[in-house]
């Protein structure tokens, strides 16, 4: 018996009946032999913690563009947090760790720079329109690559887990819709949504962009007051709430989150402190696309072979980290200085 044969059956001894196992995957795109010592789902984290996309999210905004302090959070911490708090409630679950944290740090691979603005930018100019949830799988399945060739080659699980993880929405609003197949993906479906109503608030009060005081009081008094208890409280409800195969949130604790939520996309996000900066990102990014378009030169990668100018342009466009965007924008378009 190997190691990662004794590893899945630690996982059928151990795991809930919910649980999806690694020995019960539906498997690759492409058939691999398996690992001797680790199970797919491990293999599946490997890989995406290893690839260049990964790395890339540092340098993408979450909310605030180019912040001056060094606290505030970017699109890898809260990848980071998303996969810690979903690890949380995985094992609390008894569900499938190495399959959670694998959808959590793959989810948001296909993000753009500026945040959601530059998500809407590229769905304005592109004709198929542009989803950053689709991005993700197209990152892991195509623009990505191993020593096999392109793509990640994740497994069904995995590959579903960060297609659908948008839909965490549905789960906070008690309806039902289209969500992952297993419960380890709509956790993080859940989760994502948990990370960031808590950390956006705590970024925007360090900014002063809002105070403690405009939140809606009694939902601070049902989740607390500390950006810790908030998510303890959430957690805690979550699980509560997802003892019988099925992913739900105490009702009490449900209402809240959602009275949090509607705050964030009616005062926080609209905000002009913050949305002077971003259309300057979403003008940006317009600007870019409308150059490459026309000159598109030796800039823009051949990545997959045939595809379209236009859809080789919005890969290379929503895999740029702000500061590369910036920078090559400056080049662009700035003119350079005359020689003393």
């Amino acid at each position: 018996m190997t190691i990662r044969e004794a590893l899945e059956d630690r996982e059928r001894a151990t795991l809930s009946q919910y649980a999806m196992l690694a020995s019960e995957s539906k498997g690759r795109a492409e058939q691999e032999q398996e690992h001797d010592y680790r199970m797919a789902f491990q293999r599946d984290r490997d890989r995406i913690l290893h690839c260049k996309a990964f790395r890339r999210l540092k340098g993408k905004t979450q909310v605030f563009l180019a912040p001056e302090g060094d606290h505030y959070r970017t699109r890898l911490t809260h990848t980071l947090e998303v996969s810690q708090i979903s690890r949380t409630a995985a094992r609390a679950l008894f569900l499938n760790e190495d399959l959670t944290e694998a959808i959590a740090l793959g989810h948001d691979l296909g993000h753009t720079p500026f945040g959601h603005a530059g998500e809407v930018a590229l769905n304005e100019i592109y004709g198929e329109g542009f989803r950053h949830y689709e991005q993700s799988l197209r990152v892991v399945d195509k623009l990505e690559s191993t020593r096999r060739g392109r793509g990640l080659n994740l497994t069904h699980e995995v590959r579903d887990g960060i297609h659908l993880h948008s839909k965490g929405k549905s789960l906070l609003l008690g309806r039902t819709g289209e969500v992952a197949s297993t419960l380890e993906g709509r956790i993080v479906s859940v989760c994502d949504a948990i990370a960031y109503i808590n950390h956006d608030i705590d970024d925007a009060v360090r900014a002063r962009v809002i105070s403690l005081d405009q939140l809606p009081q009694d939902a601070l008094k049902t989740l607390g007051r500390s950006p810790s208890e908030r998510i303890n409280s959430m957690v805690i409800g979550l699980i509560e709430a997802s003892k019988e195969g099925e992913i739900g949130i105490v009702q009490e604790v449900r209402e809240a989150i959602n009275a949090l939520r509607d705050f964030l996309y009616t005062e926080l996000y609209p905000s002009e402190s913050i949305n002077v900066k971003i259309r300057k990102g979403t003008k940006l990014l317009q600007e870019l696309y409308g150059y490459l378009m026309e000159q598109p030169d030796d800039l823009v990668p051949k990545v997959v072979p045939g595809d379209p100018l236009d859809r080789r342009v919005v890969d290379f466009l929503a895999g740029m980290t702000d500061h590369y965007a910036l920078r090559l924008y400056e080049d662009l378009f700035f003119p350079e200085s005359w020689p003393v």
